[in-house]
């Protein structure tokens, strides 16, 4: 049975500001430790560091997809789009098409399977600053990274560590070993959507960025109120590919087409130098790259991006042994993931500016991240969907 969301959020974010001051003691002498606490929780583009293991600048897309038997072109749906359009958002028109990736680093997004999925709206755009400050001044709403941890959650725990806060990446001044998350991510008090590197930041000029820091609650109170919903994973997926047959990116097989960025990535020497050669070196104003082909901006890369799907490692192998085309999937039932196993999570999509081939680059259509639905990050935010009416 998984624990509390919001308990155990608080757990690993207590951790952190602990991890930070030199305090190590336990929060919770029940749960289990792990030498990987905070794998997926706070750094969905953490993956195996195996530098350039993921190969994310060949040129073959299609692998051992074929002798899956998932060798069908994507079909996209003629429907026309439902009147009238919703401000800001893009018709996906639905269709089927092959999910998933044949990564040899990415295991939970293999094998390639056959989804099929129904027509709906979708932002064109990740939420962003302006529109979600729209939202929490017409509603009064407070994000997690806004609240104060509650003592009751952390018996035992010093006052002084129950501040709320939310996690920062915070490059290193050297190289340092990419096994140990640590080195570039800490527990910032006072950081959140709108301190966004911590208490001293702010959003000046920031308007059109990402709104970033926001939590599974806070995503799913912001959809509610505008009327529409998260996407699950396969939606995000089949509208990310816009229509190419099991490509490497979202714009097909090449990184730099014409010499030319397509998303908001690191570039340099992963974590201590980001050498900002796509002109970021941390989120960037939405639209600022091509769309993809169906007329959505930053699928890939700039932030990560919250679906309605528990992660499970072992989803996609289940599904496709059913040998049956999986149409709407909404997830699994529940979440596992082998390195925190009693911790729930869901599923991330997209990656972010902190993708790099040198470390992992699930910034590809196919690659998943994930993250406990209590945990907010400097590169984590949304987008919405909303199915016809």
């Amino acid at each position: 049975m998984m624990k509390n969301t919001r308990t155990s959020i608080w757990r690993v974010a207590a951790v952190f500001c602990l991890a930070v001051v030199g305090l190590l003691y336990a929060i919770d002498s029940s749960r289990p430790k792990t030498t990987n606490a905070v794998e997926a929780t706070f750094v969905s583009d953490s993956g195996k560091a195996s530098p350039h293991n993921h190969a994310a600048h060949a040129s073959n897309s299609i692998g051992e997809g074929d002798s899956l038997g998932v060798i069908e072109p994507p079909v996209i749906d003629t429907v026309n789009a439902p009147a009238p359009a919703p401000e800001g958002m893009v018709w996906i028109a639905g269709g089927a098409f092959s999910m998933g990736s044949e990564d040899a680093e990415m295991r939970d997004a293999r094998p390639f399977h056959r989804v099929a999925i129904d027509g709906f709206w979708m932002d064109q755009t990740e939420v962003t600053n302006a529109e979600f400050a729209r939202f929490v001044k017409a509603t009064g709403y407070v994000t997690v990274a806004e609240r104060t941890p509650d003592a009751k959650d952390f018996p035992g725990a010093p006052p002084e560590n129950l501040v709320a806060g939310s996690v920062v990446f915070t490059p290193p001044n050297r190289k340092v070993p990419l096994d140990n998350h640590f080195a570039w991510w800490r527990y910032v008090p006072g950081a959140n959507w709108r301190h966004p590197d911590g208490p001293e930041s702010n959003l000046k000029d920031k308007e059109k960025h990402p709104v970033v820091h926001i939590d599974f609650e806070d995503a799913s109170a912001y959809a509610q109120w505008t009327g529409k919903r998260l996407p699950t994973e396969a939606e995000f997926e089949f509208a990310a590919r816009g229509g190419l047959d099991r490509k490497r990116f979202a714009w097909g097989d090449e990184f730099k087409p014409d010499g030319k960025f397509q998303a908001n990535s690191f570039q340099g020497h992963f974590p201590d130098k980001n050498s900002g050669e796509d002109g970021f070196l941390g989120t960037a104003p939405v639209a600022s790259f091509p769309a993809n082909a169906f007329g959505l901006f930053d699928m890939a890369g700039n932030v990560w991006e919250w679906t309605t799907d528990w992660y499970r490692a072992d989803y996609y192998e289940a599904l496709a042994a059913t040998h049956q085309v999986a149409r709407n999937p909404q997830g699994p039932a529940d979440s596992f993931d082998p390195s925190e196993p009693h911790v729930a999570k869901r599923v991330h999509r997209g990656g972010s500016f902190l993708c790099t081939d040198e470390y992992c680059a699930r910034y590809m259509p196919g690659g998943r991240g994930k993250g406990e639905p209590g945990t907010g990050t400097n590169h984590l935010g949304f987008r919405c969907v909303r199915s016809p009416k």
